[in-house]
């Protein structure tokens, strides 16, 4: 029976032509390399190398074993990794159908299927990425989302059915952001008169985002000038970015952000949109408790 550890041995030692040089690659010692190898040998009935004072010369029988060897371990390895894709026990893998709006979609799923225990917890994550809107007619009657991450600007705008259990993620804060370009300090803090001054990117007209900021700036009675509608936070970045205007963007979303652009800081400005997760009281998948679990761990960073 041939062992396919030193099958793996006799390509770095014929490839180097050294027991020392394939020792190092593999993290073996030169004698362990030299026992694989007359293990080998034994095993196959084949004299496999020519052994000088300090030199080792691979035989015809080497070289040909070699190219056999290559696509015994290619195989091998196709094998080990298509196995590992296939649960144990088919039962065990639970799809979860999640929804997720843009900017925690972009910050936070990453780290979650990148994460090197992911695999190994049985779940068939399915997406769905969307405005708070559309994801909680998803949680409705005749929708068949398993969890929805929402979030919600200011005490209205947005409501669920009362058979959905609620959780409280926390809040993202908005922050005021600026062209590098423009000649302002970077310890300035900024009143709203300041602030009226300058052309804003905004989000269109009748959004929840919208309508809050609007009535901030209402608040104090200052109509600003809008060089841009944009419902987009990383186009609402480039465009900054690129000198058009001042912004009002998330925490989330500049995890993403360009270069070009300074955040400022304005004490009059305090906005934050919470975020939730959504689940049906009744659900029967304990693995929605998972991945609720994962994105809490993220958003606490």
């Amino acid at each position: 029976m041939i062992n396919p550890v030193h099958l793996r041995t006799l390509l770095e030692v014929v490839a180097h032509r050294s027991f020392a040089t394939a020792a190092t690659r593999l993290g073996y010692t030169a004698s362990a390399v030299s026992q694989q190898m007359t293990a080998l040998e034994r095993s196959t009935g084949t004299t496999l190398f020519v052994r000088g004072a300090r030199s080792i010369t691979p035989t015809p029988g080497a070289l040909r074993m070699v190219r056999h060897a290559k696509r015994v371990l290619t195989d091998l390895d196709a094998l080990m990794a298509d196995v590992a894709t296939i649960s144990t026990d088919a039962t065990d893998l639970e799809e979860i159908k999640l929804g997720i709006f843009p900017s925690l979609a972009t910050y936070a799923l990453p780290q979650i299927l990148k994460a090197p225990d992911w695999a190994s917890l049985g779940i068939n994550l399915r997406l769905w990425i969307g405005e708070p809107q559309q994801t909680v007619a998803g949680l409705g009657t005749g929708g068949d989302l398993d969890l929805a991450l929402i979030f919600q600007v200011g005490p209205g705008g947005l409501s669920w059915p009362a058979s959905l259990e609620r959780t409280w993620l926390g809040d993202d804060q908005f922050r005021v952001v600026i062209p590098a370009s423009w000649p302002i300090a970077d310890d300035s803090q900024l009143t709203v008169d300041q602030l009226a001054e300058w052309p804003w990117i905004f989000h269109h007209p009748g959004t929840s985002d919208a309508t809050l900021i609007s009535r901030l700036f209402s608040s104090y009675n200052i109509h600003p000038q809008v060089a841009a509608y944009c419902d987009d936070f990383n186009a609402s970045l480039s465009l900054v970015s690129s000198g058009l205007g001042a912004a009002l963007v998330p925490d989330l979303a500049m995890a993403n952000a360009p270069e070009g652009l300074r955040i400022i800081d304005a004490p009059e400005i305090r906005l934050a949109r919470s975020i939730f997760a959504l689940k049906p009281e009744n659900s029967k998948k304990p693995k929605v408790a998972l991945v609720l679990d994962r994105l809490a761990q993220i958003l606490a960073q």
